[in-house]
């Protein structure tokens, strides 16, 4: 199935939003909870399916839905269609601060590979699957990778990346990356996990005991800051922050 050609925009700076522009009968699939507004004649319906292949089956479709449950994320996609006359507007908004990609998938040989939580939203046609890691190091060790997802087709998709974004254009070489700050990659490049260096290293370095590791040719798409990293330096702040208050607490009660 030709996905629909859909324009586009992206707005903002720190959370970024992505403005879609469909004529009449034009559909755009995007993650359940993504959509941030719609303008008159779109209409929207939570499906199983991606709507890449219209004659796939129940069985089909509720295969489809179990893959998206085993990679953590809804059984549902929101197809947004516009029903009215003219043009019309949908937009989504990423999840959590960081920049939004588009990505042209007829560029990038018709496919790209991106961690579970990085699709944001789609023209119809495009197909998103699971895509497991043939290396089990890359889920045991690395904590990340292992279930990931491809995006088939030849429109226009759309990814999150948390913080700024990166691109690389790797030529036959290697890049070594923090396991969370790979968001995506064409697909034929090789992906592992691999020790991060010595033991002491390791240990004591702070950058953990794993790194991601890509060999091969074509683009890697990075995240400064991924959502993982985020959450634990709130969590690291918070649980500062509560430590000085009960601190200041107890040397008030003693000086009382």
């Amino acid at each position: 199935m030709n996905s629909h050609e859909v324009d586009y925009k992206i707005g903002g700076h720190d959370i970024q939003y992505v403005e879609i522009e469909l004529d009449p009968q034009e559909t755009v699939i995007a993650e359940a909870g993504a959509m941030l507004y719609m303008k008159d004649g779109i209409e929207f319906q939570a499906k199983m399916g991606d709507g890449s292949e219209p004659e796939k089956g129940l069985f089909g479709k509720l295969l489809s839905a179990a893959s998206r449950k085993i990679s953590g994320e809804s059984i549902f996609i929101t197809h947004f269609t516009h029903r009215g006359f003219g043009k019309s507007h949908v937009a989504f908004a990423a999840p959590y601060p960081g920049t939004i990609v588009p990505i042209e998938l007829a560029q990038m040989g018709g496919s790209v590979i991106v961690q579970r939580d990085a699709f944001l939203c789609a023209a119809l046609g495009t197909k998103i699957s699971m895509h497991f890691n043939r290396k089990l190091g890359a889920g045991f060790f690395g904590g990340e990778g292992f279930i990931l997802q491809k995006l088939q087709g030849d429109g226009r998709a759309f990814i999150h990346a948390g913080g700024t974004v990166i691109e690389h254009e790797l030529k036959g070489d290697m890049l070594r990356v923090d396991t969370g700050c790979v968001v995506g990659f064409q697909e034929g490049i090789d992906f592992s996990i691999e020790q991060a260096g010595s033991l002491k290293s390791m240990v004591f370095g702070g950058e953990g005991l794993f790194l991601a590791t890509l060999r091969g040719t074509g683009k890697v798409w990075l995240q400064s800051m991924p959502i993982s990293k985020l959450i634990s330096q709130l969590s690291v702040g918070g649980s500062n922050s509560r430590k000085e208050d009960t601190g200041g607490l107890l040397n008030s009660l003693l000086e009382g």
